[in-house]
């Protein structure tokens, strides 16, 4: 898995003062991708043991609210994510987010997808829709996706959004 950058502090991609990684590679290829560069697979540098020990002491920081995984696409890496993804809770328990270009539903019918899913806490999911963009939104780019709280979602078998207060 590459990895494009790692943000220390990062506040543009949910609640709080959060870590972000951003993961390469994606094939969606949305009109006017905010990080067109970002979906070469090859892009950026190899993720080793070093970057999730870095990250890993980023999350101990009491200011550090939790991990946001964005890319590129997560769930088109979610093997090597998954992995990194339980290294980390080994040693931090804090909320991760997780954007991607799937929709919930989508995710649901890849088992792959399905086990990074169930480490996360909450999706933002859906492709990014220039006709649908809305600056106004809080954590997405369009109007079609959704904050979606993980757990409660799959415990209810419903979409359940996560509460923004």
């Amino acid at each position: 898995m590459n990895y494009a950058q790692i943000r220390k502090y990062d506040v543009a991609n949910g609640p709080g003062i959060r870590s972000t990684i951003f993961v390469t590679g994606c094939t969606h290829n949305c009109y006017n991708c905010f990080n067109k560069e970002y979906q070469d697979f090859n892009y950026g540098k190899i993720w080793t043991d070093k970057e999730t020990r870095e990250v890993i002491e980023y999350l101990k920081l009491d200011e550090v609210k939790g991990l946001t995984l964005l890319g590129g696409e997560p769930f088109q890496n979610e093997v090597d994510l998954l992995k990194v993804v339980k290294d980390i809770k080994k040693e931090v328990q804090k909320g991760i987010w997780i954007f991607s270009g799937y929709t919930y539903e989508e995710i649901l019918k890849n088992e792959n997808k399905t086990n990074l899913l169930k480490e996360c806490d909450v999706l933002v999911d859906g492709k990014f829709v220039e006709n649908l963009k809305d600056l106004s939104l809080r954590f997405r780019g369009s109007s079609n996706q959704r904050i979606i709280d993980i757990k409660k979602s799959l415990a209810s078998n419903k979409i359940i959004l996560f509460d923004l207060k």
